[in-house]
């Protein structure tokens, strides 16, 4: 296979019994070559559920659409690699031994341009099949050699994972726990991806209107309560594991 430029690989050795992988970590710094960016898109697409914003339920109808916002979503953050080591987008893979053009996982995270110690980690996902095996925590030990100060946010249902990897909780971000590796925020800047463009495409209008003539107005119109509802639930959940975490907060 050959390497895009900014690819890095380390050296491999991440395994700790028979049944486990044999993996490379590949960083890049620049935009993989498609074979490999089409595995991270469908990577991101099959496991909404876990890497979302808005981690809607497969039964609801909006379902499909926020699939494909978070794929084009992934999209524009992959363009605006631009092959320098300190870029505004960079990619971490987790590359199966036995078959070094297959991703087992991935990391994506966004460095900050004024704290050089900082970053976000946008997307962390590790293929079904080979999970609870230290490829999550290998891209992440990664990421932090090159970012110490990380910071991320998730569901609530999803705090004890970062946690037995070494995160620690911060703040309630509506829906989200933000997590850090240190006690604090970075005061740095991070890039993010405007969707609102993504929400107002033909693409997402077409999907809509298809999702629309399926399931009929009121269906949708019951979809989007119940997106609404998730979320607030979601909000609530954030907010009591934040008490809990930080009780001391939660009196002031």
């Amino acid at each position: 296979m050959r390497a895009a430029r900014g690819l890095q690989s380390t050296a491999h050795a991440f395994s700790s019994g028979p049944h486990i992988p044999m993996f490379t970590l590949s960083h890049l710094s620049s935009p993989p070559p498609e074979s490999l960016k089409s595995q991270v898109q469908q990577m991101v697409v099959d496991y909404f559920a876990d890497v979302s914003a808005v981690p809607l339920l497969p039964s609801n109808p909006l379902y499909q659409l926020y699939q494909y916002v978070i794929g084009y979503e992934l999209h524009l953050h992959l363009q605006t690699m631009n092959g320098e080591a300190e870029g505004p987008v960079q990619l971490l893979l987790a590359l199966d031994d036995e078959d070094p053009a297959r991703v087992l996982g991935f990391a994506l995270y966004l460095p900050s341009p004024d704290d050089a110690a900082a970053c976000t980690l946008a997307y962390l996902a590790v293929h079904s099949e080979y999970r609870a095996q230290g490829i999550g925590r290998a891209l992440l030990r990664r990421v932090l050699e090159r970012r110490p100060h990380l910071e991320l946010a998730c569901v609530a249902g999803k705090v004890p994972l970062f946690e037995a990897l070494g995160l620690q909780v911060l703040a309630a971000q509506g829906a989200l726990v933000v997590m850090s590796s240190r006690d604090y925020r970075s005061s740095g800047m991070v890039a993010v991806a405007d969707l609102a463009p993504v929400f107002a495409s033909t693409e997402v209008r077409q999907i809509h209107a298809y999702l629309l003539k399926q399931h009929g107005q009121r269906a949708m119109q019951q979809a989007e309560k119940q997106r609404d509802a998730h979320l607030d639930t979601l909000a609530l959940q954030a907010q009591q594991l934040v008490d809990e975490r930080l009780p001391s907060r939660a009196l002031h």
